[in-house]
């Protein structure tokens, strides 16, 4: 049995929490500063808590590699299996050539930039993020922009700051699955918070879009449309994160918010000229006029249909309880943990969700998709194994990072830390976003972030007498607004669209957007901690 200590520097919190903090500053500086990959900075991060756990905090070798290993299992399964699964859907839908189809009838929806902007940067955007995440967005989101006559920097732009607001929801709800992990706190709870925190978000980014597409005159003649897309988003958001599923909170709210701009008349005007010669460059790709046959535009619709329809039919209650049924509990093997009270920790046990998880419903509708698209069945292996290759470092990556925060989780270097940051006292709700949007500003993810801070924000919150839920929550809400200028982001926005070293011009523009709303979401925090916003909270 190994008993964690909180004190276990000289007896001193503040040694002890400057020793626990090693692992996590070491992989800050050596993304942020260094500019070293990712997945050797996890690896070094990994080899730094273990050496604290073991030296400092005694913990035996067998359990710490235990410990390690138990967060790696987790994140091949059930987060890196939702992720395959998704990018290989997109996957699909390339290699037949019906993500062009799509991509035209978008800009057959309307030729005024500010509505495409939000069709298919906020819309579409947070749909590849609800099934996809980790970069793919706006790598997407961008070109198409471009293809639309977007100027390469406009579209880069335009496609960083929309992706804000879904991504606590991305990759089928990821992020706030890894967060009730790593903290132990119920999923339906994390899940309900953030979605009083991020829907909020969703009010302002679509206005926010259509003045940096075309500034004040944008946000006078498309406030209205950016408006209706925002609540229609925020609304659906807020429903499915608290009342149906945090794996469909994404989806919903973009269709929801592309449905209101389909239904809005003043959505589909003709956009006047000066507006388009002001926002375009003129060079649109020269397939955009290309008509295609109704059946293919409804097949190139199909893949997100079928997902939708699978994740319903998993929510009714007859078919999640039979689902929950094949789900597989057991004790982690040379893992014995209590806490310094005495009592076993939640990290002995494992949770092994075989059928119930959202990696193997979208492999569910994969294979419905293949078949709808006709896809031969050596094609989609294919694919699939191409879309392993492809996300390896991030794979590795992933895996170490959980294997890191599970290390400081069990060997109890987060509560160390959580104590002593806890006496930020009433301060510590708002600057609990802080600590997310940094994690994801050096990361590149907020699942990543929530690995590292979570527990960290849990134990503060436990100490300060602050709502667990509400901090775990107030991490991931602030992490998602780190996105946009996060290195990886703005590389694969630059790679994207042909700006490849732009990287810097990209970050001052960004920059002040993602600081500006950070506070917005400081202050949301900070009021739900108290009596003023407080009524918010479930």
């Amino acid at each position: 049995m190994y008993v964690q200590e909180v004190e276990p520097v000289a007896d001193s919190l503040g040694l002890s929490a400057l020793v626990a903090a090693l692992p996590l500053v070491l992989v800050l500086v050596l993304l942020g500063g260094v500019r070293m990959k990712a997945h050797v900075a996890a690896l070094l991060g990994l080899l730094a808590a273990a050496l604290v756990a073991l030296f400092a905090y005694g913990m035996p070798v067998g359990q710490t590699l235990s410990s390690a290993a138990q967060g790696a299992a987790f994140g091949l399964f059930p987060i890196l299996w939702i992720v395959v699964n998704a990018l290989w859907v997109y996957r699909m839908t390339v290699r037949t050539r019906h993500f062009d189809i799509l991509r035209r009838s978008f800009g057959r929806l309307s030729d005024d930039p500010r509505i495409q902007a939000l069709v298919v940067a906020f819309c579409f955007g947070a749909l590849l993020e609800a099934l996809a995440g980790f970069g793919a967005p706006v790598a997407i989101c961008s070109v198409m922009l471009v293809a639309l006559g977007f100027d390469p920097v406009r579209a880069a732009v335009v496609a960083l700051v929309a992706n804000t607001a879904p991504v606590a929801f991305g990759a089928m709800g990821t992020p706030v699955v890894t967060l009730a992990q790593v903290t132990g706190l119920p999923l339906d709870s994390v899940a309900s918070v953030v979605g009083r925190q991020t829907p909020l978000l969703a009010l302002v980014v679509p206005l926010l879009l259509v003045a940096l597409v075309d500034g004040r005159r944008g946000l006078r003649e498309a406030w209205a449309p950016a408006l209706a897309c925002g609540v229609a988003f925020a609304v659906a958001q807020f429903a499915a994160s608290n009342y149906v599923s945090a794996q469909l909170a994404d989806i919903a709210a973009a269709l929801a918010g592309a449905a209101a701009l389909v239904a809005l008349p003043q959505a589909r005007r003709p956009a006047a000229e000066p507006v388009r010669v002001a926002v375009l460059t003129g060079v649109r790709s020269t397939d955009l006029d290309e008509e295609d046959p109704r059946p293919e535009v409804v097949r190139a619709y199909a893949p997100y249909a079928l997902i939708v329809v699978v994740f319903s039919v998993a929510q009714i209650p007859a078919v999640k309880d039979w689902l929950a049924g094949a789900t597989r509990t057991f004790d982690w093997p040379f893992l014995d943990v209590v806490n310094p009270d005495g009592k076993p920790v939640g990290g002995n046990v494992f949770t092994l969700p075989i059928v119930a998880t959202g990696g193997t419903l979208v492999l569910l509708a994969g294979l419905c998709t293949a078949a709808v698209l006709g896809v031969h069945a050596r094609v989609a292996v294919e694919e699939w194994v191409a879309t392993v290759r492809e996300l390896r470092f991030a794979i590795l990556t992933v895996t170490s990072v959980l294997a890191l925060a599970y290390v400081m989780n069990l060997s109890g270097q987060a509560a160390t830390i959580g104590q002593f940051v806890a006496a930020a006292g009433a301060g510590l709700a708002f600057l609990s976003p802080v600590l997310g949007w940094f994690g994801v500003a050096v990361t590149g993810s907020d699942t990543s972030a929530n690995a590292l801070f979570g527990a960290l924000q849990v134990s503060a919150a436990r100490e300060s007498g602050l709502s667990p839920e509400l901090l775990a929550a107030a991490n991931s809400s602030g992490g998602v607004l780190g996105k946009m200028i996060s290195p990886q982001n703005l590389t694969i926005a630059c790679a994207a669209v042909g700006l490849a070293g732009r990287e810097g011009d990209l970050l001052r523009k960004v920059l002040p957007w993602s600081a500006g709303l950070l506070l917005i979401m400081c202050l949301i925090v900070l009021g739900q901690s108290s009596p003023v916003l407080g009524w918010m909270l479930p």
